[in-house]
């Protein structure tokens, strides 16, 4: 197979492979060479008419395309604009959840959530630490804390000191989000002392918290912070010590989606996959969280039509037009996207990387929609405020209490996060090039596996990830956390 026309509504294909000029593909001569990933057209389309993909429009055309042609930045345009409106509607009656009852082995905490992992975490108020931090991990790290301690890591960066506003409650609220995370069986919260970002405000800010397994101190207030650090993790470590794991439903996981550098293929083959997770998942009655709200631009009415009730139809209404606010109290259009990246793997609007984003999300009812640095609570899909970076959206899906993250790659990253981020490339290529990045390949459907096959391959690695086998990036110890900064700064 040559190609591929997701949707009978589309008027283009999606080549998969490179095709020179000149080959016959689905019955079409091209004009042009169209590398792998990219579109040629299927049928005319006369200028200002609209490129349709996945059945729905990805933009205008601003010129004649006829078929065969090239369809990409030269002659294809987003049609999105600042502002939309949105009807409620009343949702088609819910599907009744599957008989299934999956487990994993993870570690159940106090407050009802369960830990894919029994790590240390050590976390700072302000960014004067970060070494301090890394000393006291890193030497903890090499001592015998015990069989119950699966790990201990800190997770620095530059903030805390001089922010207001916006930004210092981000950065609080995320630390305290993470803080709570049930993969964290014992946390150690660092301050300075001097800075805004103050560490009992912090604490104070925390929702329910497991108080015996968090230790907290201000570097100013102590002789030795090294010694006084150390003393805490041993001390957390004892608590830990009579932790194990037991057999947790697969109601107690909490996905978090995430895709980044996506391809010409994200929306045909990995994001679809991640899309069957999320309906494996909450049909269990457990939850899956998607954010990247400026990748739902031009596809929100697709999450708005599954919203459960009026309330969550609004609050999603709300989602999108606030961050849309955002962009343009900065001055920025809303459509400035695709990255560089995407568009060399042949994504050419908004729309259409929307279109293939949003699929992550499957066909599970949007039952919440939840801030940035909040945590979700009630099962089914969850909606996230937060940006669609890729270190600043994963760590707000982490924070938000995923204890296991699906992050879609077809350019490929190295990147990691606190909670287990299994990588699914979509493409073989990828797979076969960066196999300490990538753990699952969604590429094998285009060499003709059945989807659904992979499907239960994909899940099966998920709940035996879920029970401790490590994903790539913690065997490379790729982990870290990127705080939405949109403020000033002192």
């Amino acid at each position: 197979m040559k190609s591929l026309r997701i949707h009978p509504l589309d008027n283009v294909a999606v080549a998969l492979q490179d095709l020179p000029a000149g080959e016959t593909v689905e019955g079409i001569t091209l004009r042009a060479a169209i590398p792998r990933g990219h579109k040629f057209a299927l049928l005319r389309v006369a200028e200002g008419e609209s490129v349709t993909k996945y059945g729905h429009p990805i933009g205008r055309a601003t010129s004649d395309i006829v078929p065969g042609d090239h369809v990409h930045s030269h002659n294809l345009a987003t049609t999105l604009s600042d502002d939309e409106a949105y009807a409620w509607h009343s949702p088609e009656p819910a599907q009744a959840a599957t008989a299934a009852a999956d487990t994993f082995s993870g570690f159940r905490r106090a407050n009802g959530s369960a830990g894919t992992r029994n790590e240390i975490w050590v976390l700072n108020t302000v960014g004067c630490v970060n070494r301090a931090a890394t000393r006291i991990a890193e030497i903890a790290g090499r001592a015998n804390l015990g069989p119950a301690v699966e790990g201990v890591h800190a997770f620095n960066h530059p903030y805390g000191c001089s922010q207001l506003g916006d930004d210092l409650k981000h950065t609080r609220r995320l630390l305290a989000a993470l803080a709570n995370h049930p993969n964290a069986g014992g946390v150690l919260i660092m301050g300075l002392g001097c800075e805004n970002n103050q560490l009992g405000r912090l604490l104070d800010g925390m929702d329910n918290p497991d108080r015996e397994r968090i230790r907290a101190f201000n570097a100013q207030a102590v002789e030795d912070e090294e010694e006084s650090g150390l003393n805490a993790l041993h001390e957390l470590a004892e608590v830990m010590s009579q932790d194990s794991r037991s057999e947790c439903p697969a109601s107690l996981l909490t996905l978090g989606m995430k895709c980044g550098g996506s391809d010409g293929f994200s929306g045909l083959t990995a994001n679809p996959l991640v899309g069957m997770m999320s309906d494996r998942v909450t049909a269990q009655g457990g939850k899956a969280i998607l954010t990247e709200v400026p990748e739902m631009f031009g596809a929100e009415r697709l999450l708005m039509q599954r919203a459960v009730n009026r309330d969550v139809f609004d609050a999603t209404v709300g989602l999108i037009n606030n961050f849309k606010e955002y962009f343009r109290a900065n001055n920025q259009p809303v459509y400035e996207n695709p990255s560089p990246g995407n568009k060399e793997g042949g994504i050419t609007t908004l729309e259409e990387k929307s279109l293939g984003a949003v699929q992550k999300g499957g066909q599970a009812a949007v039952t919440d929609v939840i801030e940035y640095g909040e945590q979700a609570t009630v099962p089914g899909l969850t909606l996230l405020q937060s940006p669609g970076n890729d270190a600043v959206s994963s760590t707000a899906l982490t924070a938000a209490g995923a204890n296991l993250l699906l992050f879609t790659t077809g350019r490929g990253t190295p990147l990691g996060f606190p909670a287990p981020t299994l990588k699914i490339a979509t493409n073989s290529d990828l797979y076969a090039r960066k196999p300490r990045w990538i753990d699952f390949n969604a590429g094998a459907l285009l060499d003709g596996r059945p989807q659904g096959e992979l499907a239960d391959e994909l899940w099966r690695k998920i709940l035996d990830t879920a029970s401790g086998t490590p994903a790539q990036n913690e065997l490379n110890d790729y982990r870290e956390i990127a705080i939405w900064k949109t403020g000033v700064t002192l």
